[in-house]
């Protein structure tokens, strides 16, 4: 049993003011494996002021301490690349082999990207008459979920380092093991104290007290729309800026002219990925309704190849969700879709055969379903996929933009050109035209509930930095 029980707060590791626990749950086995210590408004106080006294000095650094720092990190991440990853398996059970190919190297790549931001991004600019100045924005409040656990973490710190903010770190409570074994890290690259602090705790007690601290500047909170909501309510008395990555309900446009098997074979293998615990997993995906039937044999075999099972055993494709709750909740989806008629290809109620310990999910595929059902409006967070017909590209595009969110979308086309004009009518943050990968410098966000604000590359370290004009007299 792993005892997790200090904060780090002013470079150093101490007792919490109120010590309460909760034990963490190994999704795989139902069974607790650590425990972390919940904290308190007065935890977040005491690392808010840590952070705002250590702002002046750091933000003053040099871009070439900055990056010192941040190549500090990045080599203690790669000692201790293999216990992050485990530890990610663990805690939200992912299987290993994501663990450590995409989970543990999507927290690596942020910090990368940070440093190669940081060596050329221009902090002051001679415009038309006056200098433009970008200066850290001050201290910073980040607030980070159980899903891609480093990943998140990775992508807030790197950049607010680099940007020459000091900061107040709450990962999740849920898969809060990753996050410790990164502090260590941090820790011993030898940052100034007081730069990186981290308090654990729920959502309603630290997450509320960092949103509404009057000495933290900025409050980036990635997780539900529900969430972000209050984020931003407990941050408005402050006029601090909040910026958000929420939830998703994501669109995967097959167009007429796409090879078939192969985009389908790649929306459903996607949209699985991580147990479909990513809110931009593509979950609607569109095809033309005289392809239906095809598509929906094909998603089915591809589903049917997945194998569900234990995260530390080779061969596993597919972990648990993260939770009892989770489990309910997608249980009651697809129950749900069900009723409201949509077709069931494969998958639905209950746990795959011989799964009887642990939060495993049936890979659950819905054909013929219509934009209005509960299935294709909520976001499931699990590895359910439904399937919509649409009769031509105006109706594909009216049902894949008729959403409250807009993180992500997808689009597969034989044509680039005819793939790049369906891109551009989509109100989406990101889109991903014929299974694009991951690219760390794009920015990463959304429109309307899916949050505000850009992650990812230099636009992701623009959200830590605010901007100055410097004038002078002219003639």
């Amino acid at each position: 049993m792993r005892e997790l029980t200090n904060f780090y707060i002013n470079g150093a590791w101490i007792t919490p003011q109120d010590l309460k626990t909760l034990p963490v749950i190994n999704p795989a086995t139902e069974k607790a494996f650590a425990t972390v210590s919940l904290g308190t408004a007065q935890d977040v106080d005491a690392a808010a002021n840590a952070a705002r006294a250590a702002f002046d000095d750091y933000a003053a650094t040099s871009r070439e301490e900055r990056i010192g720092y941040l190549q500090k990190i990045s080599e203690g991440y790669q000692a201790r690349y293999a216990d992050i990853a485990g530890a990610i398996s663990e805690e939200m059970g992912a299987p290993m082999k994501l663990s450590m190919e995409a989970q543990a190297a999507a927290g690596l790549g942020h910090f990368q990207t940070a440093i190669a931001t940081l060596k050329d991004y221009p902090f002051e600019e001679e415009k038309n008459g006056f200098e433009l100045v970008k200066e850290p924005i001050g201290v910073v409040g980040l607030i980070t979920p159980w899903n891609w656990p480093v990943n998140q973490i990775a992508c807030k710190v790197a950049p607010a380092l680099a940007a020459g903010c000091t900061m107040v770190l709450k990962p999740s409570e849920i898969a809060p093991v990753s996050a410790y074994i990164l502090a260590e890290v941090i820790d011993a690259a030898g940052l100034p104290k007081g730069v990186f602090n981290m308090v654990n705790g729920t959502g309603p007690e630290v997450g509320a007290a960092i949103s509404a601290h009057p000495q933290i500047d900025m409050v980036s909170f990635t997780g539900s729309t529900r969430a972000g909501i209050e984020v931003a309510k407990a941050a408005a008395p402050t006029v601090k800026r909040v910026a958000q990555e929420l939830g998703g309900k994501s669109a995967n446009i097959i167009l007429d002219d796409a090879d078939l098997k192969r985009a389908v074979t790649v929306g459903v293998l996607t949209c699985m990925n991580n147990t479909g615990q990513s809110c931009n997993a593509p979950t609607r995906m569109l095809v033309p309704a005289a392809k239906m039937s095809e598509a929906a044999a094909i998603a089915k075999a591809v589903a049917e190849s997945i194998t569900p099972g234990d995260p530390q055993a080779e061969g596993t494709t597919m972990g648990p969700v993260i939770s009892e709750a989770q489990w309910n909740k997608i249980q009651g989806l697809i129950e749900k879709g069900i009723a409201e008629g949509a077709e069931l290809i494969t998958g639905g109620p209950g746990k795959p055969d011989g799964l009887e310990v642990g939060y495993y999910v049936k890979p659950t595929i819905f054909a013929n379903v219509s934009n209005d059902m509960t299935i294709a409006r909520e976001e499931i967070f699990g590895p359910v996929l439904t399937i919509l017909p649409y009769d031509n590209e105006d109706q594909a595009v009216a049902i894949a933009n008729d959403t409250p969110y807009g993180l992500s979308a997808y689009v597969s086309s034989g044509d680039l050109g005819h793939a790049k004009k369906i891109a551009k009518r989509l109100r989406a943050g990101q889109v991903m035209i014929n299974g694009a990968g991951v690219n760390f410098n794009a920015p990463f966000g959304g429109y309307k509930q899916s949050g505000n604000g850009r992650e990812w590359g230099p636009l992701g370290m623009e959200e830590y930095l605010e901007t100055k004009a410097v004038l002078r007299p002219t003639g």
